[in-house]
């Protein structure tokens, strides 16, 4: 088999512009599947960068648009809701209630419009977001309902254009009525899921029962769960407890970043293995095109057949000796596939600003099936040499 391999590179080394040729087609196929999957893999992971790694395990409670707070099958987001949420669905961890509040927030003769949020205490730090400087609210700030707030990046340098802003005061004026609050922390600029930090407002709650709305629910409601891998079933789950609870179909909206992430990555990778399939058909063209250069080879070297044939060489040793030649072709071809497609690969994501991700089983399949087309057009060309008659062979007819 070695002698085979031998004798292939040195026909290969005779005829170098049909060689070529074959080559064309698949280290374009290769090189194509592996430049679609690689280019699906980095969009997969843009989309996982770009939403972060906060707040995975967190999903979002919201009313739904079938109903509203006026129908009086409405859930009411209070402490009885939140046990009986809690007790009932496995795998929750911890529920957060929040309240949003929109007004103006003002320091000095600067001022802007801005959408507070009302937490309890311990969300920002579980939900992974991040200070600049700064401290976090603490269980006493909540209970005495103080007026401390956290400011987002850009909030604060739009209001202290200084910097400084820590233990400087800022009004936020709610349905008419100006309170003052204490900056306490600014937010570090983060990709944080479903919180913006960098236009994030976040007050005590505590602050919002006792001089906003004291007898307010929560028209936000966030359930963290015991892992991101749970919280894609807790969705379903949630939408379907609230749906009986209120006995109305879509009572609640029910979001997760991990899900959202996990039907991109599907679309994405469906899109991938679709384009992946097209590019494919390119090595069928190239394993015709292998074909038929092998059948006019085959026709070139009759004589050659006739010759070995007539040393006393078998059929079988015929045959296997032409389908060398052509895996040969495929070999070389899947190689310099993959090492183009690598190149393309890494050119494409870095023009796009994608990250740089090969997808090492797409090199292995592709090249794996280049090799097998390669065998199975060569099967053909190699069969019709192996029948050839000697005496037939020899005459060069």
């Amino acid at each position: 088999m070695l002698e085979d391999f031998i004798y292939a590179f040195s026909n290969f080394k005779r005829n170098k512009i049909r060689t070529v040729l074959s080559l064309l087609g698949i280290i374009i196929g290769v090189a194509s599947v592996i430049v679609i999957m690689s280019m699906g893999s980095s969009s997969t992971k843009q989309v996982a960068d770009t939403f972060g790694s906060c707040g995975l395990d967190m999903i979002s409670i919201n009313t739904g648009f079938m109903l509203r707070r006026s129908n009086p099958n409405a859930l009411q987001y209070n402490e009885s809701f939140r046990e009986e949420l809690f007790d009932s669905l496995p795998g929750i961890k911890k529920i957060w209630y929040k309240n949003s509040i929109s007004g103006t927030i003002a320091c000095n003769d600067i001022s802007a419009s801005s959408q507070c949020m009302a937490v309890e205490p311990g969300y920002i730090e579980t939900y992974g977001i991040k200070l600049e400087s700064g401290e976090l609210f603490s269980v006493t700030d909540d209970v005495y309902g103080l007026q401390k707030i956290i400011l987002g990046s850009d909030i604060s340098s739009s209001l202290f254009p200084n910097g400084n802003a820590i233990g400087k005061n800022v009004t936020i004026t709610i349905e008419k009525v100006p309170f003052n609050f204490t900056v306490c922390g600014i937010l570090k600029e983060q990709n944080s899921g479903m919180e913006n930090t960098s236009t994030a407002c976040f007050i005590p709650r505590g602050f919002y029962l006792k001089q906003v709305n004291p007898n307010a629910t929560a028209n936000g409601v966030m359930v963290q769960a015991v892992s991101s891998e749970k919280a894609s079933e807790l969705v379903s789950l949630i939408s379907n407890f609230c749906d009986t609870k209120s006995r109305t179909e879509n009572s609640v909206n029910v979001s997760s970043m991990q899900t959202m992430i996990e039907q991109i990555s599907s679309v994405t990778k469906t899109m991938s293995v679709m384009l992946s399939g097209i590019a494919a058909i390119s090595l069928l063209v190239g394993g015709i095109g292998i074909m038929n250069i092998m059948i006019v080879t085959v026709t070139e070297r009759k004589q050659e057949i006739g010759i070995r044939k007539a040393l006393g060489a078998s059929p079988s040793m015929i045959r296997q000796q032409f389908l060398i030649e052509s895996a040969s072709i495929t070999l070389i071809g899947g190689f310099a596939g993959i090492i183009l497609g690598i190149i393309l690969s890494f050119t494409v994501e870095f023009v796009m600003s994608l990250s740089y991700v090969i997808s090492y089983q797409s090199c292995i399949i592709a090249f794996f099936f280049s090799v097998v087309v390669g065998i199975v057009f060569g099967l053909s060309p190699a069969s019709r040499a192996a029948k050839l008659d000697p005496v037939i062979a020899l005459s060069g007819e």
